[in-house]
């Protein structure tokens, strides 16, 4: 039996937020889908006639479902392979949500992304309903089952975990092209100096393979370390050919509110790598290789094609 248009057109009315609030919620864009198609499911079979406010029983149902994938995701990512880093998205997917607050901006960029894996599945939920969303204490309790006055707690516990978060630079898509083609310039050079110029003296460096694409297993911190990495990364070798099927080029793009280069071979992206920009540089690099966490913004990246490239590499 099919969904009636009205119901269906509700739903999908619904989307782009519950993507959102999922998105937030996971850091995976491909968990954020699963967890609203199986929203979908539930409105699909549930009794409309007990539904009395269809955005509340759809955000609600939402937020159970995200909140045991959190549980699970838990234990999954103590056994990862290396690093784990949030899924990259590029500007323009309605999946990064609200954009008209700092706070809204901040809740989606890739280092708070990181840092709110640090929350426990309440508080991040807490959290992200109340500086993305703007819900009030007790539509979260409503949603939590909690009492108003528990949800206040767990949201200034989660404030509190999330307060040593770098302050982060905001940059407009021609500020963040210009830091890319100053970084890609720097670690093309073939020298550690200009990167180190680029960088915060305690920045960290962090790498993503997912034990599917070979990434270093240990973040590297400190601005010379990173310059050195970094410099290893881009000289040409035939085994970097070998691994992305031939020659790569690189592209200034804006992911998650900030900076970043993407690197493809032909039409497939095959790493994408976030700068978070601070007061005194660049104090953070996410280098996202696993493909499984590259798929939806390969998707959005045919999409808006063609592009123009900055260099061609190895």
């Amino acid at each position: 039996m099919s969904t009636p248009t009205s119901e269906a057109d509700l739903f999908e009315h619904s989307r782009g937020r519950l993507e959102a609030i999922a998105y937030r919620l996971l850091g995976s864009a491909g968990d954020a889908e699963d967890a609203v198609q199986d929203t979908y499911l539930r409105w699909h079979a549930a009794d409309r006639s007990l539904i009395e406010t269809p955005e509340a029983w759809l955000t609600k149902v939402l937020t159970n479902l995200c909140l045991n994938q959190l549980t699970s995701a838990r234990a999954r990512r103590e056994t990862y392979v290396g690093q784990w880093l949030p899924e990259p998205v590029l500007a323009g997917d309605p999946m990064l949500g609200p954009a008209d607050t700092a706070e809204q901006r901040e809740s989606v960029s890739l280092a708070m992304l990181t840092l709110m894996e640090r929350l426990s599945p309440n508080e991040r939920v807490a959290y992200v309903l109340r500086e993305a969303f703007g819900y009030g204490h007790r539509e979260v309790a409503e949603i939590l089952d909690l009492t108003e006055s528990n949800c206040q707690q767990i949201y200034r516990r989660a404030k509190q975990h999330l307060s040593t978060a770098r302050t982060r630079t905001e940059v407009d898509g021609a500020s963040a092209r210009k830091v890319v083609e100053e970084f890609l310039a720097a670690a093309l050079s073939g020298d550690t100096e200009p990167l180190v110029r680029m960088l915060t003296a305690d920045a960290t460096g962090t790498a993503d393979g997912g034990a599917k694409v070979p990434a270093r297993r240990t973040p590297v911190v400190g601005a010379l370390g990173i310059a050195r990495y970094v410099r290893g990364l881009f000289r040409p070798s035939e085994h970097k050919r070998a691994v992305v099927g031939g020659s790569a080029a690189a592209y200034a793009v804006v992911v998650n509110g900030g900076p970043a280069l993407l690197v493809a071979a032909g039409e497939r992206v095959v790493g994408v790598i976030g700068l978070e920009t601070a007061a005194g540089g660049v104090g953070a690099l996410q280098l996202q290789v696993n493909p499984d966490k590259l798929e939806r913004i390969a998707r959005q990246w045919a999409a808006t094609g063609p592009h123009r490239p900055l260099t061609t590499m190895w």
